[in-house]
């Protein structure tokens, strides 16, 4: 993960920084008296797993769609900006104009029966 996460972050801070975005503070943390670390991902391992099986995928999504319902930020799923929920869940599928396409899961994924 670190391999991943390490130059991704590095990327997003210089991003902030040629933009001059008050998120660059944010994002700045005190480690100790005199050290202050710029951290864009959670503090922790992460917790990765194998998505195996359809189950497990609509889970992960299920669980990724719902996090800004749980911080508050939003009532609903669907509302939330950079949510794919109404993708998946409004007919036909929507998605804010300036957000990249997103591509379905296999038809087969989706089908509970399937």
């Amino acid at each position: 993960m670190k391999a991943v996460k390490r130059p991704y972050s590095y990327r997003v801070k210089q991003l902030l920084i040629q933009s001059q975005s008050q998120l660059l503070e944010r994002l700045t943390i005190r480690q100790r008296p005199g050290a202050s670390t710029f951290r864009y991902w959670q503090e922790g391992p992460g917790y990765d797993r194998n998505l195996t099986s359809p189950a497990t995928v609509l889970a992960a999504i299920d669980y990724l769609h719902h996090n800004p319902v749980r911080r508050g930020l939003v009532q609903k799923a669907v509302d939330w900006k950079w949510s794919s929920t109404r993708y998946y869940l409004v007919d036909p599928p929507q998605q804010y104009p300036r957000l990249p396409t997103l591509h379905s899961l296999p038809a087969e994924w989706l089908d509970p029966a399937g």
